[in-house]
């Protein structure tokens, strides 16, 4: 099974990445972009049964993957038999 981690800054956290990525679009001349904001994607291939792995993948976020003070994180689990990797995808 695969999970997809997604963690972000919480609400109201300052962003500099996001603030730095947002400066260089309107230097390059696009408009109406607006908050800006940068997170971390993780894959993550488990073995066993799908409760089992939800409560794993939780608990290593918790602990792990995420800052709980200053982060959120989501997770999406995929049970389908994993494709050919597309390009730039490991």
């Amino acid at each position: 099974m695969r999970a997809r981690v997604e963690v972000t800054l919480k609400a109201g956290i300052r962003d500099p990445q996001g603030h730095a990525i947002e400066r260089a679009i309107a230097n390059l001349g696009y408009e109406g972009v607006r908050n800006v904001r940068v997170g971390k994607l993780i894959t993550l291939e488990l073995t066993g049964p799908r409760e089992v792995s939800e409560r794993r993948i939780t608990e290593l976020c918790e602990k792990l993957l995420a800052n709980p003070v200053v982060e959120d994180f989501a997770v999406l689990m995929d049970e389908r038999e994993r494709e050919s990797p597309r390009a730039g995808e490991p």
